[in-house]
């Protein structure tokens, strides 16, 4: 099972750091410079958002109730045996319809208008790599990779902390 890439927002800059390296691990050539001599313009599958004070990396959470794969009108959208939700490689063809896009309540399909098709964080980089090029390419750790296990565990943490600082405060 593929872990999940998690966004410590408050560390972000905005630098987009993990744009573009998405964009060259999904390149042919594997170089921003080489892709673009040959004529390739590499597609970034996470997006840094500009909120109110703020920097929100966003990409794709591969949910466990994916409202896009229930929205996807042909079927192309679907959850690999590992855990990611993708349309590339499915049973059966995207037709660029982009329910899937509107049907995400996280904003993280991009629209590709070049190919009418959606893109979507795959984690294919993970094949060449045990860590994301999004991830390693943060120079602030705004993004970390996390087992889903590990999650749990730090979720709990942060709950117990979160009652003790109540407990504490209130006493």
């Amino acid at each position: 099972m593929a872990g999940k890439i998690v966004a410590k927002v408050e560390r972000c800059i905005g630098c987009k750091a993990c744009e573009l390296a998405c964009a060259v691990a999904h390149s042919t050539k594997r170089s921003v410079v080489e892709a673009v001599l040959a004529g390739e313009l590499p597609k970034k599958r996470i997006q840094v958002h500009q909120v109110p004070g703020k920097k929100v990396p966003l990409n794709c959470n591969h949910c466990t109730n994916a409202t896009c794969i229930d929205y996807c009108i042909t079927g192309a959208m679907h959850r690999r045996n590992d855990g990611i939700v993708t349309n590339e490689d499915g049973p059966s063809e995207c037709n660029g319809c982009w329910m899937c896009i509107m049907s995400c309540p996280f904003g993280a399909i991009i629209q590709d208008e070049e190919t009418h098709k959606p893109i979507k964080c795959d984690q294919d980089c993970l094949r060449e790599h045990k860590i994301p090029r999004c991830v390693q390419a943060c120079p602030t750790k705004a993004l970390l990779y996390w087992q889903v296990d590990d999650l749990k565990a730090e979720a709990i943490r942060n709950a117990k902390n979160k009652i003790d600082q109540l407990y504490n405060h209130n006493s």
